[in-house]
């Protein structure tokens, strides 16, 4: 009986190739067909871009401040734009950045109000400074940690500023009526101590050596210790990780310096045994042997 050549490979490339060419538009359309309540929501990278400083809110205790009285230029922020009555997400990302945060207390001894601020402002204008005092006396309790209360502020305001502010960060956000909630994603930005955003941090749980290091590196060297920059100077910021992965470069420009160091530490302790008078001797040493022999042979040529 003759083989009957498999169709099957054919079949299966033809295949293939129909689901590469309609990949596309499936994907354009999954993205077309997101909830009504999601379209327009979530984060624009603005990092560089400067904080409007001027824009006024009320702290927790109903205390009318400006943006500047918070970012003063000693330490960098962690800025958040959530909401008390969030059902959901707002509580996840807190839990997490303040878990966190007690993690690199426990490390590290950083503190709020010391190394670095946190400041959540409500993207709720009905948010009254009593929820928001009830919410910061949440998270300082779960945080646990005396004298962070200096560093924690929760923010209220009216809807332009509140609005300002989000476009100024790159926060898109939108008010769902049927639910009377805030549609938006969870972000943390690191703010430098001026008020420029640095970076952004996505999610609702935070690895503590990148929270760390994204602090150390708005801070521009003003906080951690000088082991912690050269470990920023041999990582760098991978977007597409959300952490800070090693850049071989770097980490072969430190070995080199670190081997370079070492060969000289070795050899210092020879250098200096090696005085200038125990050079002239051994100088002398390797010379003079020639001229006794040459003396030897003088008489015997004479003779």
């Amino acid at each position: 009986m003759l083989a009957v050549p498999s169709r099957t490979p054919c079949l299966s490339a033809l295949v293939a190739l129909a689901l590469a060419v309609c990949a596309g538009p499936v994907r354009a359309q999954l993205i077309e067909k997101l909830p009504e309540e999601m379209q327009g929501v979530g984060v624009d990278d603005k990092s560089g871009s400067q904080v409007p400083l001027d824009l006024r809110f009320r702290d927790e205790n109903g205390k009318a401040i400006t943006l500047a009285e918070v970012f003063t230029g000693d330490r960098p922020v962690l800025l958040s734009l959530n909401y008390s009555d969030c059902p959901m997400l707002c509580g996840l990302q807190l839990n997490g950045l303040f878990d966190t945060l007690a993690e690199i207390t426990e490390a590290k001894g950083w503190t709020p109000g010391r190394e670095f601020d946190v400041v959540s402002v409500s993207v709720d204008p009905l948010e009254t400074t009593l929820r928001a005092k009830q919410t910061e006396q949440k998270y300082l309790q779960r945080y646990g940690r005396a004298g962070a209360a200096e560093g924690v502020r929760f923010l209220t305001g009216n809807q332009e500023n509140i609005r300002a502010l989000a476009d100024a960060v790159g926060f898109r956000y939108k008010y769902v009526p049927d639910t009377r909630e805030y549609s938006h994603t969870a972000a943390e930005i690191v703010v430098t101590p001026k008020g420029v955003v640095s970076r952004y941090l996505y999610g609702v749980a935070y690895d503590p050596q990148t929270l760390r290091l994204s602090l150390i590196e708005a801070a521009d060297g003003k906080i951690g210790s000088p082991l912690d920059q050269i470990i920023l100077f041999c990582f760098h910021y991978d977007e597409t990780k959300g952490r800070y992965g090693p850049v071989a470069r770097r980490v072969m420009s430190v070995g080199a310096g670190v081997t370079i160091f070492a060969m000289c530490a070795g050899l210092l302790p020879y250098w200096l045994r090696r005085t200038p008078s125990s050079a002239a001797a051994n100088d002398a040493t390797s010379i003079n042997p020639a001229e006794p022999q040459a003396a030897e042979r003088e008489p015997n040529e004479v003779a």
